[in-house]
């Protein structure tokens, strides 16, 4: 095991950095702390080194009117190590999150994200780091921006790590098994977790990080969970006690241990000291295995998996309401088709929107954010047009797959293999070469090797590729299912690759097509086919997965395939699909959940048709659904970006009440004040609490950053807020906002203050004499919501 350094930011504080000082500029204005600093670390026994530039970043920097320093503050960086600890030690040039969201979470695009990360990688690796360490993301999309960012800035190793929550996933709902497999695809070099939880909290997080990869992986825990003690938030682990857990990760098989938040040299020198008695590693290696993923889950395809359900439906091909829509620019039954086939157990989800005379690139770009957001399963990109499918990648908060590549022409297959390569996706090889269309099995193969070839030199993976056996109707011959049978048998005898194959073109022009199709597809199932594209609503369809599944061995004690036809002789119900005769209020709760802005206002129009009162509107549907949401995110089965979503959906849903009845009202449950207290600059959080207020039915004023007690005061006064919001992430600002607090108890004492951020608990939120604490968004709503019923 490999030994990194520890906290940055403790130390600075230790040395007298003060509220409202960028840490980053320190390397400029006090090099000879840094360099202390760097050097007790070194001399704890750390051999890689960490530069002080987690916040060098246009954006970062931009709060402190230093967005022209990146390449200064970059190059003192580096040198102050390298005078500290001359050659002796690895210099890892940070790049720590810009300290805003992606669309559609936040504001920020995904070029602009890359544009700041890669300037931040061009200076750390032109001022003379070993590495880059990208560390502490929460957005799996940030991260990803990132990587490729600063793939494109430099040839240098990259280090990656994501932050968890006590639940196992990030802020914004990724687990470590579907980060740590696209970072994988990115082209990560090692791979891993730091920060937000201590070294026990984070062994589950590395196990599953280990169970996907055999990158090296990288684990840098606080010094425990904070703690509020003697009037200041502490990291509890002393050094003896933060080392003694060591042991469990290097058996574990983890190649880099160093410290994060509350850890410093004291804390290395005691890991340093038992380094040579640690257990051996029981790491193993991992067999290359294929997986897609979206922002929140991970499919396995391949042999040792069940088969996989890759949907068909979101394609207007002989479709005309679905190519209507799509034209219109309306993706209200493109969702619907999703959710429909979501709940007929789907696993993947391919979306074409190939309709004539439309901008493709910005209909698949509208789609694929919307179903990113709305579907947990992973999408399918069905395209062969090398810009639509870049649009498309870049907004992708996951490991889609590429539907598809072929050989018709080399620059164009070489630019799709080379988008796969750079974004991380997985691609469907298909036999087409210019000329005749291959009808033997022989051809197809011979295509294919071409292909695989091109991949190879581009630099992806056997896991990044999945063949494609080539189905045509048997209506146009009658050997071309027994070819496509044969393609496959061949594909796995030469390549291993998993399979995926259009299921529904072998009946195309014939009756009974669901008949044929289900025939067809279990024959493939015989000889190997991994990830047929279907339609899951088909009930034929349905039964011949769940007699593969048993007869392949993927449904011990046959529990499934008994369960299915008690079911089947019970009930004779058509597949599941979406309740078209629910009445307008649960589906405007439905669509305000679901995040569908175009249902919602059309939900809000026909509930006033039906004279169905505002009142009603909101007490019987909209807050209901917000309710709802809350409480799915507080039990951590909605996440962050569904929550978002909503919240917008809910937002145009009063917009559109309100444009109906101009004179009406607006429903207000009080007025929220909110800001982070003088000295901090970090309002992510804030900002989401800002907006999941204001969209619950709260009139929010939001005062942004580093407010003065002053302006608090003043704000509470002018808008006669029933509740103050105060935030602070930062440990040096807590003594800010206990004094915030007791200037509002002596001048406004009717003013019930609501605190919280990364720093503060419960504990502190009491002591200080707040009169609630709320851990996030879902929680201040609730809390606020307490206030406001025992004010009435």
């Amino acid at each position: 095991m490999k030994l990194f350094d520890g906290g940055m930011g403790t130390m600075l504080q230790r040395h007298g950095l003060s509220v409202g000082h960028c840490p980053d500029y320190y390397n400029i204005s006090h090099p000879d702390i840094v360099q202390s600093i760097h050097k007790a670390y070194k001399d704890a026994g750390s051999e890689w080194i960490t530069t002080n530039t987690f916040g060098t970043s246009p954006i970062k920097l931009s709060d402190y009117d230093l967005s022209d320093k990146v390449e200064a503050i970059a190059e003192a960086a580096v040198q102050n190590i390298r005078i500290a600890c001359g050659n002796k030690v690895h210099i890892a040039g940070d790049i720590g999150p810009s300290g805003k969201f992606i669309h559609p979470i936040g504001e920020l695009s995904f070029d602009e994200a890359c544009e700041n990360f890669y300037r931040s990688a061009k200076a750390l690796s032109r001022a003379g780091s070993d590495y880059l360490i990208i560390e502490t993301m929460i957005d799996i999309q940030e991260m990803k921006a990132a990587v490729i960012a600063a793939k494109a800035a430099c040839s240098l190793p990259i280090i990656t790590q994501m932050s968890y929550l006590e639940d196992g996933r990030t802020i914004t709902g990724t687990d470590p098994k579907s980060a740590t497999i696209l970072l994988d695809a990115l082209g990560a070099d090692i791979i891993g977790a730091n920060c937000s939880l201590g070294p026990e909290q984070l062994l589950s997080v590395t196990s599953d990080i280990l169970s996907v990869t055999n990158k090296p992986v990288i684990i840098q825990p606080n010094a425990g969970l904070p703690i509020f003690e003697h009037g200041e938030t502490i990291f509890p682990l002393q050094p003896e006690d933060f080392a003694s857990s060591v042991s469990r990760f290097a058996e574990l098989g983890v190649s880099y241990f160093g410290g994060c938040c509350g850890t410093t040299p004291e804390h290395i020198k005691a890991v340093k000291k038992i380094l040579p008695s640690l257990p051996a590693s029981a790491r193993t290696e991992i067999s290359p295995f294929t997986a897609l993923t979206s922002r929140t889950n991970s499919v396995f395809i391949g042999d040792a998996y069940a088969p996989v359900k890759i949907g068909e439906r979101i394609n207007p091909t002989g479709r005309k309401k679905l190519r209507e829509d799509i034209q219109a620019g309306s993706f209200v039954s493109v969702k619907k088709e999703a959710l429909e086939q979501i709940h007929a157990g789907a696993h993947v989800l391919d979306v074409n929107m190939g309709v004539p005379g439309i901008n493709q690139i910005d209909a698949m770009k509208n789609a694929i954010l919307q179903l990113s957001v709305l579907c947990p399963t992973p999408l399918s990109i069905d395209s062969t047009d090398p810009k639509v499918i870049e649009a498309a990648l870049k907004i992708y908060p996951g490991r889609p797959l590429i539907n598809s590549v072929n050989a018709e022409n080399k620059d164009t297959m070489r630019q799709v293999l080379q988008l796969a390569k750079t974004y991380g996706a997985a691609v469907l090889c298909l036999p087409l070469a210019k000329g005749e269309l291959p009808e033997t099995a022989e051809k197809r193969v011979s295509i294919i090797r071409q292909i695989i070839k091109e991949a190879k030199e581009i630099g992806l993976r056997k896991e990044d590729l999945l063949l494609d056996p080539l189905v045509l109707t048997v209506g146009a011959g009658k050997d071309g299912a027994k070819e496509t049978l044969r393609t496959i048998a061949l594909y796995k005898e030469e390549f291993g690759f998993p399979c995926v194959m259009g299921t529904s073109n072998i009946s195309f022009g014939l009756p009974a097509r669901p008949q044929i199709n289900a025939a067809f597809l279990t024959m493939a199932f015989a000889i190997g086919i991994n990830a047929p594209i279907i339609n899951p609503l088909d009930k034929e369809i349905q039964k011949a997965f769940i007699n593969a599944n048993l007869l392949l061995g993927f449904d011990p004690g046959a529990n499934h395939f008994i369960q299915s036809v008690t079911t089947e002789s019970t009930s004779q119900k058509e597949p599941p699909k979406i309740d078209t005769n629910q009445s307008p209020l649960e589906a405007l709760k439905d669509a305000i959940k679901n995040g569908e802005k175009e249902i919602a206002v059309e939900c809000i129009k026909k509930c006033i048709q039906e004279h169905i009162s505002s009142e009603s509107l909101i007490q019987d549907a909209l807050t209901p659904a917000m309710t709802e949401i809350g409480d799915g995110y507080g039990a951590g089965k909605v996440y962050l970006p569904q929550v978002m979503m909503a919240a917008e959906a809910m937002q145009s849903a009063f917009s559109t009440l309100k444009e109906l009845f101009p004179n009406i009202k607006k429903y207000s449950k009080g007025t929220f004040i909110i800001g982070t207290v003088q000295g901090d600059i970090h309002d992510l959080g804030k900002n989401i609490v800002a907006a999941l207020m204001e969209n619950s039915g709260y009139k929010v004023i939001d005062l942004g950053k580093d407010v003065s007690i002053d302006t608090f005061i003043e704000s509470s006064k002018k808008y006669n807020a029933d509740i103050t919001g105060l935030c602070s992430l930062m440990t040096t600002t807590l003594p800010e906002l206990e004094a915030t607090v007791k200037v509002f108890k002596e001048k406004m004492p009717g003013t019930s203050i609501m605190v919280g951020g990364a720093v503060v608990t419960p504990e502190y939120a009491e002591t200080i004499g707040a009169d609630s604490y709320s851990k996030d968004g879902i929680d201040a709503i609730h809390k606020a919501d307490e206030i406001m019923k025992n004010r009435s």
